[in-house]
């Protein structure tokens, strides 16, 4: 993890010299470019999560089939992410990868901006490329702010409460467009897996950055801010987010990977049942044949 962290000092401080001494500027690119270093991870998340949307309605009607057989339940959903290609895990699993690299951003964000004076004494031994340390102390001030400090160190304001506030906003907007709308259940009915997970992401997380932008430096902050707008441009741009959700429209189209694999699905029927004819008449003909011959 240090050697991670080292990178990313040595990566943030750089730009910081090189962006006219603009901390928070530089922050920004820094963002930037670690979500696009990251963008194999979220994509593979992302397209695994959507995959697994898309399947609820059979994974419902298994769980209806085999309510009552625990083992056969557990066996018929594997063969069915089998069929279709998808790994359960596979939303989660590039998530979890991107959490030490989470944890090392953040930690070298607190030891480029010096947060304790342990961190200033340490920050020129992080650095990897020589003659860095020049610029070193960084200016950590920003709209006369402390970028080291918390919101709840420094007090609300209109800058600290518009940062929580961008926090919480662009954190919404990111999950909504990632997250296909599921529909409503029926009266009566139990919300699935699904619409429960979207229903408390979607509340839940902004609550949570709420306590996050308090307690995080504003240097912190405004990486979070900058991570989730960059989170959805890509999004946007790739088109693994769409504003449609937002208005709470489903696809009308299911996610690549089902649709390659059913298509995939289709062919091999279809083939099959060719073959399977062709192979019949031939038995037949050789049948007449052979009729034909002992008369």
């Amino acid at each position: 993890m240090d050697i991670i962290v080292n990178v990313f000092v040595t990566l943030l401080t750089f730009l910081y010299s090189v962006l006219n001494q603009d901390m928070v500027l530089a922050i920004i690119v820094f963002t930037v470019l670690t979500r696009l270093l990251l963008y194999p991870l979220t994509a593979q998340s992302l397209r695994s999560s959507k995959a697994m949307q898309q399947l609820q309605p059979e994974l419902k009607a298994l769980q209806e089939k085999y309510k009552n057989d625990r083992e056969k339940l557990a066996q018929e959903q594997m063969a069915l992410y089998r069929q279709y290609g998808i790994n359960p895990l596979g939303g989660c699993l590039p998530m979890i990868i991107q959490l030490p690299i989470f944890f090392a951003l953040y930690g070298a964000i607190n030891f480029a901006l010096a947060s304790t004076p342990t961190h200033l004494l340490d920050l020129s031994g992080r650095l990897l490329v020589p003659g860095l340390d020049n610029v070193i102390p960084l200016n950590s001030s920003w709209l006369g702010m402390n970028l080291t400090q918390s919101a709840s160190v420094i007090g609300l304001n209109p800058f600290t409460i518009g940062l929580i506030a961008l926090i919480v906003v662009t954190t919404w907007v990111q999950m909504k467009l990632s997250m296909p709308p599921q529909p409503k259940p029926a009266p009566g009915e139990q919300p699935s897996t699904a619409q429960a997970t979207s229903q408390s992401m979607t509340t839940v997380m902004p609550l949570m950055y709420v306590f996050f932008g308090m307690s995080f430096s504003i240097g912190v902050s405004i990486y979070i801010i900058a991570t989730n707008v960059a989170m959805i441009a890509q999004g946007l741009l790739t088109g693994q987010s769409k504003l449609s959700y937002l208005r709470g429209i489903p696809d009308d189209k299911p996610p690549q990977v089902v649709q390659a694999r059913t298509e995939s699905r289709k062919t091999s029927g279809a083939k099959a049942l060719a073959d399977k004819t062709k192979s019949d008449g031939k038995t037949k003909a050789s049948s007449e044949k052979s009729g034909s011959k002992a008369k």
